[in-house]
């Protein structure tokens, strides 16, 4: 660490690269800290989203014409365009700090599932040992990043998700509009009507979102009105039917094209969301 005016710090910078932008969620620079006891930033405004874990010590937030006073396992975001001042309290142990700021479409979603937004900035009591540890290991390998790396790339995302899903309480109520999904639900439903008939699960949907899959599978089905599974059955099953209907690919074909592994497993399948094998709804669509 180096010694500034109001702590020792270590600033590690990243470079966003093709991978990152396309997975809308990149890292953009992050470091450690132990404040002085003059300790004071602000105020000031940032362009992206500055995460903050409090280690030790305590100290106060400032934001909106609020206050709120943070100590060891909380954090707290920066969002962009908000003005902010934050400074060391009087404590046992000097304030420590390490930082993640992150940019990209996904991040502000994601830090809603962790219920923290720009009107509430915060979470207490949120930081596990395992998010530390996340943290720890993201920002060691943005230290030792080989620029347009897109393993590393690919590895950096797996690491801030991982990072964030461990802020999210299993039991966190998601605020919708009456009958409209939220934003993020929303985005799912798209991945899946995009990737339907490459047979992906509900796990990969939920790795998409960024979250855990019976945290996705809850939320989903209480916003859409059926389960993951069964709405990507549906897509699966809509598309076979104009297959049936409206070309002359076999059936075996239709069943390979829509991801499912054999005729068997389709037929099955058509014949229970349908009530009547796949060859019976071709003739009633042909007659």
């Amino acid at each position: 660490m180096q010694e500034y005016d109001h702590e020792f710090a270590e600033f590690i910078y990243y470079t966003p690269g093709q991978w990152d932008k396309e997975a809308r969620l990149w890292p953009v620079r992050g470091g450690n800290s132990i404040a002085k006891a003059h300790y004071r930033v602000g105020p000031k405004r940032i362009e992206c989203y500055s995460l903050h874990v409090v280690h030790a010590g305590r100290l106060c937030l400032e934001f909106a014409d609020k206050s709120i006073e943070l100590g060891s396992g909380d954090l707290f975001c920066l969002f962009p365009g908000r003005t902010y001042n934050y400074y060391a309290l009087s404590s046992e142990e000097p304030l420590q700090m390490s930082w993640l700021a992150m940019d990209g479409s996904r991040v502000k979603s994601l830090l809603r599932l962790a219920g923290v937004t720009p009107d509430r900035p915060y979470g207490q009591g949120l930081t596990t040992a395992q998010a530390e540890e996340l943290l720890k290991q993201m920002l060691g390998k943005m230290a030792a990043v080989e620029r347009g790396n897109p393993a590393i790339a690919l590895e950096l995302q797996s690491l801030i998700c991982g990072l964030l899903a461990e802020f999210i309480p299993g039991t966190l109520p998601v605020p919708v509009q009456p009958n409209e999904p939220s934003d993020w639900i929303r985005e799912c439903m798209e991945f899946m009507d995009l990737h339907a008939t490459e047979g992906i699960s509900v796990q990969q949907v939920a790795a998409f979102a960024g979250v855990h899959r019976s945290y996705f599978s809850n939320i989903f089905a209480e916003q859409v009105g059926v389960s993951p599974q069964k709405y990507l059955q549906q897509i699966r099953m809509d598309k076979a039917k104009q297959l049936l209907r409206e070309t002359d690919a076999s059936v075996t074909e239709i069943a390979l094209s829509l991801g499912y592994p054999n005729l068997y497993t389709f037929t099955r399948a058509f014949k229970v969301y349908y009530k009547v094998p796949p060859l019976v709804m071709r003739a009633e669509g042909s007659a």
